[in-house]
């Protein structure tokens, strides 16, 4: 049985929603296979922030990949540091390196690509990647799943 970690502020107790990402609610807890070479996906398909011009909500399905070494990043902290993002303003590209950016600081894994593929508005989906560089050697990378945008047709 694993030791449970402490010193966290979200993993079972009630946290509030951050105002905004800077909030500082990630958080990592020990990896308890640090020497093996594994991925780890979150995927949030139902991210939102703000555009910073428009104020209007911009909407995208994240996949989160990585091959983590000392350390692997409390999911409920993750979900709390995604929500920071509903009510702040800034453009596609910036919250996606952004993220990752974040999330290598804190874990500093083996490897992390992060794919925000961003729903349309005004007729233009971007999609974003960003990786810390190449996979670890026997890393098995799959797919991220999410389809290319295709309207209607």
């Amino acid at each position: 049985m694993s030791k449970r970690p402490t010193g966290l502020k979200a993993l079972g107790q009630s946290a509030a929603i951050p105002a905004h990402p800077d909030a500082g609610a990630l958080e990592r807890i020990p990896n308890p296979r640090p020497r093996e070479t594994y991925l780890v996906r979150f995927t949030a398909p139902e991210f939102t922030s703000l555009c910073p011009v428009t104020g209007q909500p911009d909407f995208a399905h994240l996949v989160i990949d990585f091959s983590p070494g000392k350390w692997l990043v409390e999911s409920k902290s993750l979900k709390l540091y995604l929500f920071g993002f509903r009510n702040h303003g800034a453009f596609h590209e910036d919250c996606t390196v952004r993220i990752g950016a974040d999330l290598r600081d804190l874990l500093k894994p083996k490897w992390l690509r992060i794919g925000g593929y961003w729903y349309p508005r005004g007729g233009i989906p971007i999609d974003v990647f960003w990786q810390t560089g190449t996979p670890p050697k026997g890393l098995w990378v799959p797919e991220q799943g999410v389809a290319g945008y295709r309207g209607r047709g």
